[in-house]
């Protein structure tokens, strides 16, 4: 799908585009969900809530079809995608609100966007710089994408991007002190913004969840590596 950013400059239309990578166009029929890539500049999260009897539609959705009833495999297999279902909308609506929250931050104290947050983070684990074509690998991202970035942070003296002393065509981009100083003071802010909004959730049931992610994590990457996927 295609999205026209109307009123953005190339720039912060990619930047909009890299921050929006995972986001969701998500369409409710009542009993029906249809997911789709999509890159919205604004969401209306009360847009995507059920109310109590529309939930409970969708959850008793499968028992109204008609006969003939689903043999007791069959029901499991609708229960598990069901509950698959609910998984990755947990996950979504996290990932969504927080990064709305983090992207309003960054850009009303810091006049700031996350993408270009993003890149500063790669490179400040690279002191010595990062060959140009890795950035888009690490970041989950395409070089067309990436390129109007990297030229924003360039221009505005955040980074250097030089020839390769081995190979000429091969750019390094490396982070200036001033670059590196002004990632820290946001990083630093980045992670106080993190504890705020995470702030009613126990401590002691993080790392359990962590670990849950991680496995959820290990399943989706072993899925997407089998050689044969329907």
């Amino acid at each position: 799908m295609r999205t026209t950013f109307q009123g953005l400059s190339g720039g912060d239309a990619a930047d909009e585009f890299v921050a929006h990578r995972r986001m969701l166009l998500l369409c409710s029929s009542r009993l029906e969900l249809i997911f789709a890539r999509t890159i919205p500049l604004q969401i209306e999260w009360s847009a995507f809530a059920f109310t109590p009897h529309e939930a409970q539609e969708i959850d008793l959705a499968p028992a109204k079809q008609s006969s003939p009833a689903p043999s007791s495999n069959a029901a499991d297999a609708d229960a598990e995608s069901r509950a698959q279902t609910r998984l990755w909308l947990r996950l979504l609506a996290c990932t969504s609100m927080i990064e709305a929250e983090l992207r309003r931050r960054f850009r009303e104290e810091y006049d700031f966007t996350m993408p270009r947050f993003d890149v500063l983070a790669q490179l400040d684990r690279e002191p010595s710089g990062l060959v140009l074509g890795e950035l888009p690998k690490r970041l989950m991202v395409s070089a067309g994408n990436l390129t109007p970035i990297v030229d924003r942070l360039v221009e505005d003296g955040y980074i250097t991007r030089t020839p390769s002393h081995l190979d000429r065509r091969v750019q390094i981009v490396c982070m200036t002190v001033e670059g590196r100083k002004s990632f820290r003071r946001m990083a630093k802010s980045h992670g106080a913004w993190l504890a705020e909004l995470l702030a009613e959730f126990p401590m002691d049931r993080l790392d359990g969840l962590v670990g849950a992610l991680d496995d959820v994590k290990s399943a989706v990457r072993d899925a997407l590596q089998r050689p044969e996927r329907s």
